[in-house]
């Protein structure tokens, strides 16, 4: 399959409080590697893209919320690559669109519905065989894009980096970006999800997927080391946000000039610059951040 976008560029941040702590901080700009699929998001959907054209299957069906990267994202990637799209959305539908629903709907993703209760059994093979009775066929990819074919693309992310650091930090939903990141840095550097949602599953969930990827060969480990996940920095939960994290985003996008919002990278930068204030990263050492995107 081609692999239309640019290698993301590493962008390093400069600031005072950097220095004072001996701290590094590289960002990799996956959100430049396109307009629409920004940052882990093509990561995610390539392979499934790819096997859905290998069991000849011309639509995409997946899930999401209202304001779901996800939907965004794989709306624009079934545009350009000749697929149909389908976006299961949770709740009950509201005119008008927000941004987010209007650009999948103009990129032709047919959007419906499914009430609260019904979603949370979205995984079930009962509503499955109801939604395939209703499109008739097409390529499933879960919600968030996370599978074991999400793994094998999100584990390119870290290829070929030259820079060395001792930290790789990103943002978690649910946790198929973090995966892959797992798999693809070096053993020796500290792997650190920022989790955007409540609870404490996601580990777990990440210790499955990876197993279910060793046991299809996408990965050559069972089980790895020197990862975590910190839940001290999702502000309520997932989509939700508070004044002195809408602040922070502000401050850091007109300071670096890299955009940031409050779902996904606002709640992973706050928490990492918060870290280093706190000297939890030992000094000197080096940072590298990746940058997944969203919608600004």
């Amino acid at each position: 399959m081609i692999d239309f976008l640019t290698y993301a560029p590493i962008q390093e941040l400069k600031d005072e409080m950097l220095e004072k702590h001996q701290v590094k901080l590289l960002v990799k700009r996956e959100d430049l590697i396109h307009s629409h699929i920004k940052g882990n998001k093509w990561y995610k959907l390539k392979y499934n893209i790819a096997q859905a054209k290998i069991e000849g299957l011309n639509c995409l069906l997946t899930f999401g919320g209202a304001f779901s990267n996800h939907i965004y994202a794989t709306a624009s990637a079934g545009k350009l690559c000749g697929l149909e799209t389908i976006g299961i959305i949770r709740g009950e539908p509201h005119l008008p669109l927000n941004p987010i629903l209007a650009h999948a709907q103009a990129c032709g993703m047919t959007l419906s519905y499914l009430d609260r209760a019904t979603y949370r059994q979205k995984s079930e093979s009962e509503v499955i065989q109801q939604l395939r009775a209703q499109f008739g066929d097409f390529y499933l990819i879960p919600e968030g894009g996370t599978n074991t074919l999400a793994i094998k693309g999100t584990k390119e992310i870290v290829e070929n980096i030259e820079e060395k650091y001792d930290y790789l930090c990103c943002a978690c939903g649910t946790g198929g970006t973090l995966a892959g990141l797992i798999v693809g840095a070096p053993e020796k550097v500290q792997k650190i999800g920022f989790s955007v949602l409540k609870g404490d599953f996601l580990e777990k969930e990440i210790e499955k997927r990876l197993h279910q990827a060793y046991e299809q060969g996408i990965i050559t480990q069972n089980s790895y080391l020197n990862w975590h996940i910190n839940h001290n920095y999702h502000f309520g939960g997932y989509a939700k946000t508070h004044l002195e994290l809408n602040n922070f985003i502000v401050n850091f996008s007109k300071k670096f000039d890299i955009p940031i919002e409050p779902i996904y990278t606002g709640k992973l930068f706050y928490g990492i610059f918060d870290l280093i204030k706190q000297g939890y990263f030992h000094a000197p050492s080096t940072i590298l951040v990746i940058h997944s995107g969203g919608v600004y």
